[in-house]
């Protein structure tokens, strides 16, 4: 008796890049203003602190524990977050390709959920290691802002890349 099995080959489809870095720039940018309200809201910290902390990704741990206004140091926060969301909805683009579940919008935001929750780990489990600062900014709201940037950056994504033209 022989038995046929159909084996699934993973076909990847090329994500739509554009489509990907827009979500993520979309995506960061609700995260960022949901970080905002909820540390000035809930936590009472200066609406600048999570920018200085952002920042000190690239301007060093020295920016870290500020608070106040600062013209560059909010330019180089906007610059990194948008970069970082842009280059993790990439990721997540990949990931809805690699799937086939580009065509399941239930399943591709079910997926950016769960990414998020996985980069909520990543950013401040993992990378606070290398960037200590951020293990203080651990809680619930931030758990909920990445689950809503992965969902985000999914749904926009799914938009996009069926209307956008890859010329």
């Amino acid at each position: 008796m022989n038995l046929h099995l159909n084996m699934h080959r993973m076909h990847m489809r090329t994500p739509h890049w554009p489509a990907a870095i827009v979500s993520g720039i979309v995506a960061g940018a609700v995260l960022m203003v949901l970080e905002l309200l909820w540390s000035t809201t809930t936590i009472g910290n200066s609406v600048w602190q999570i920018s200085h902390k952002i920042a000190a990704i690239t301007m060093g741990s020295g920016v870290a524990d500020g608070t106040a206004f600062s013209v560059p140091v909010i330019g180089v926060a906007l610059m990194t977050h948008y970069v970082l969301g842009a280059l993790f909805a990439a990721v997540l683009a990949l990931i809805i390709e690699t799937m086939h579940i580009a065509d399941s919008p239930g399943a591709a935001l079910f997926a950016g959920a769960l990414f998020g929750l996985l980069l909520y780990v990543f950013n401040f489990y993992v990378m606070s290691a290398m960037f200590p600062w951020f293990a203080e900014l651990r809680s619930w709201a931030a758990v909920m802002g990445h689950l809503l940037f992965g969902m985000i950056a999914a749904g926009i994504y799914l938009r996009l890349e069926s209307k956008l033209p890859l010329d």
